[in-house]
């Protein structure tokens, strides 16, 4: 089992910051990749980015240039740095962790990010 605690959701005005911190326990020796997905009001879930064991990572279109994924292994925590802030970007975040032997995906609850224009 993997535990997954999200913080630093939040209210910001359009073209401010926020942090997103992920804290994983559990067993963390088993997380392949770990991720930010995130679900608007009457959408689909989407990804918005990954971050592998090695340190590759991937973005959504919509995020590049904006969003920042990284990782501190020795803290077991991803963090997803937010900037430029779009009101589009208000969503329920999801930080996503996925194992190997065996193979499984956990979530976290989510956190809430709210950007008025």
């Amino acid at each position: 089992q993997v535990r997954l605690v999200e913080s630093g959701g939040g209210l910001v005005q359009a073209g401010g910051s926020l942090r997103l911190s992920c804290a994983a326990s559990g067993r963390i020796f088993s997380i392949k990749t770990l991720g930010w997905y995130r679900r608007a009001p009457g959408k689909q879930r989407e990804l918005v980015a990954v971050i592998t064991s090695g340190g590759n990572t991937n973005y959504a279109d919509f995020v590049k240039g904006r969003f920042t994924i990284s990782r501190d292994n020795a803290q077991n925590t991803v963090y997803l740095q937010m900037n430029s802030l779009k009101p589009e970007d208000t969503a329920v975040y999801y930080c996503n962790a996925v194992t190997i032997a065996p193979m499984d995906s956990y979530w976290g609850q989510g956190t809430q990010v709210t950007v008025s224009s």
